[in-house]
């Protein structure tokens, strides 16, 4: 629990901090947990192929499933701080999230900082989402994510050594082959922001111009790009429904609606964890 996500109202503005656990727990007292940032980042190599991860069987939230290179959380509490400020994202420069990046990069495949200079990431854009992992936890599930998300780019050919409690398996892909092994005949599992990301912007946008993103031809630090997941990712203990899809307000999610109500400011909530029981729904 020591590892404090940053939570944010509807606009990214910044409003506390809570750990791991409880940012992450879907319940009726927030159907979608805590909206809290986040970062993917996207690593091509020098052929401009994406390298992919699959997320370890541990994992408490969507285990098993392939993903991009690196997705995680900045914290706050860390020195030098991971908390940018709306000045940092509007310069494109977030020293903040790409400081976790490299920080993670390094815990989650082995890849050193001297192979990833913060400045050599592109900020591409935030978009806000949310998943309830029902597919690993069964329609009741307490776990999720909600987040907005800081997409970065990169081009470097790296060393990897996965660490296995994190990763469970990795691989370089050509759009073509990617998008191939996301159809359903292949078997294989994909994060719900992953496939959304992919078919929304990566494969239409980004990717089909990849010197234009590395180059920071698509900077908008302007919007916010917000979507639901798929219908196979809704509901969870909380019951969540499309929100975001139908451009929603943050009164459409109880817990962001405490925080607007509250002028801003994250409302005391009791700790859920320890209500956490587990019975065939593995709730």
């Amino acid at each position: 629990e020591k590892d404090q996500c940053i939570l944010l109202d509807m606009n990214d503005n910044v409003i506390g901090h809570d750990n791991k656990y409880e940012t992450h727990i879907f319940c009726p007292e927030r159907p979608r947990g805590k909206l809290h940032r986040a970062f993917s980042v996207f690593l091509f190599n020098s052929e401009g192929k994406l390298l992919l991860q699959q997320r370890a069987a541990s994992k408490i939230t969507f285990p098993n499933v392939w993903t991009n290179t690196c997705c995680s959380h900045p914290l706050s509490g860390y020195d030098p701080t991971e908390v940018d400020t709306a000045d940092d994202v509007a310069s494109g420069k977030v020293p903040g999230v790409k400081r976790a990046a490299v920080r993670k990069m390094l815990h989650e495949l082995g890849v050193t900082a001297d192979q990833l200079p913060v400045d050599k990431f592109e900020f591409v854009t935030r978009l806000h989402y949310w998943a309830a992992d029902v597919v690993t936890h069964g329609e009741g599930s307490p776990w999720g994510e909600h987040e907005i998300d800081y997409i970065l780019f990169i081009q470097a050919d790296v060393t990897l050594k996965p660490n296995p409690e994190e990763v469970s398996d990795t691989k370089y892909v050509s759009m073509t082959e990617l998008l191939l092994q996301m159809q359903p005949e292949s078997g294989l599992l994909w994060s719900p922001w992953f496939r959304i990301i992919a078919t929304r912007f990566l494969v239409p946008m980004w990717w089909t111009d990849l010197p234009k993103a590395l180059g920071g031809g698509f900077f908008d630090p302007k919007e916010i790009h917000r979507f639901d997941c798929t219908q196979e990712h809704m509901g969870g203990a909380g019951g969540a429904s499309k929100w975001l899809d139908e451009k929603g307000s943050e009164f459409g999610d109880l817990w962001l609606g405490q925080v607007a109500t509250n002028k801003g400011v994250a409302p005391k909530t009791p700790s859920m964890k320890p209500l956490l029981a587990h019975d065939d729904k593995n709730v």
